[in-house]
């Protein structure tokens, strides 16, 4: 049952799309097994995946491709990367079948070089899990074409806010961008069994949606020393840098982020996530 989106955002959406401009998302990608375990937000997104038929291309930054400088993705037909061990069989046999789009991603690389990032082309290059695993919630039709642009290894909150506002007029040519990753990430704790209950990724989701709510970026960009349980939340941070891709994404415009209750799965991943440019006014 959807519960955070409601029938006047869902109409604003289809708005929105009209008037040429595509939305901006924060996708909380949790654990690969979100491809078969859909949770509290997977529904959300489907639904709204529903009223995205203005949607030209989508382009995903994830913490799961990192590189030296900016990479950003060409190739037309993407395999889809099973880039994680130990899980269910089942994973490994799924597949995302979309095309790429190098016109777009080529564009899209020329925006980041203007704002003076090191860019560089990757005909090769697939979709990994941090793409393709909530592309499937969003999109599970796969009939919207798909690229990835890297996260430099030396990105920092500053940057990738300034990354994301490099992208961001990708939205006018009908260019869905998704930041993907998650606002609570502690692999060391994901990984015992047995752990107990904490309430620290609550506390910190709680922190980080009333910044968001209240577009108090700076905020967001120094929540290392501001945030309660900053690194424990996020002992790297390579998860959280995708937030600020996206608030910079969605800085073309006066837009107020809708919330998408995800809760935490595994006691330790929050599944937060938000969307820009079809919020809810009223």
């Amino acid at each position: 049952m959807l519960t955070s989106v409601s029938a006047s955002l869902l109409l604003r959406i289809e708005l929105e799309l009209i008037m040429g401009v595509a939305p901006v998302f924060f996708i909380g990608h949790g654990a690969p097994t979100f491809a078969i375990e859909p949770g509290v937000l997977g529904p959300q997104l489907t639904i709204l995946g529903k009223q995205l038929s203005g949607i030209t291309a989508v382009l995903v930054v994830s913490p799961h491709w990192q590189s030296n400088g900016v990479h950003v993705m060409t190739t037309m037909i993407p395999e889809t990367m099973h880039d994680f061990g130990g899980f269910d069989p089942a994973l490994y046999k799924l597949k995302y079948p979309v095309i790429g789009h190098p016109q777009y991603a080529t564009e899209a690389g020329q925006m980041l070089a203007r704002a003076g990032l090191e860019v560089s082309f990757d005909n090769r290059r697939g979709l990994d899990h941090g793409a393709w695993i909530p592309l499937m919630r969003l999109l599970p039709e796969a009939n919207v074409p798909v690229f990835q642009v890297s996260m430099p290894v030396t990105l920092n909150t500053a940057d990738a806010l300034r990354m994301g506002q490099a992208l961001a007029p990708m939205r006018n040519l009908g260019v869905l961008i998704v930041g993907s990753g998650n606002l609570t990430h502690n692999l060391y704790e994901f990984r015992q069994s047995g752990a107990p209950e904490v309430d620290y990724p609550a506390e910190f989701t709680n922190w980080v949606r009333e910044a968001v709510k209240t577009n108090e970026v700076d905020r967001l960009v120094n929540y290392r020393s501001q945030a309660p349980h900053a690194e424990r939340a996020q002992p790297t941070e390579e998860h959280y840098l995708p937030l600020l891709v996206a608030i910079g994404a969605a800085s073309i415009k006066d837009e107020t982020a809708q919330v998408i209750e995800g809760g935490i799965t595994h006691g330790v991943l929050s599944m937060e996530s938000y969307v820009w440019g079809m919020t809810d006014e009223s």
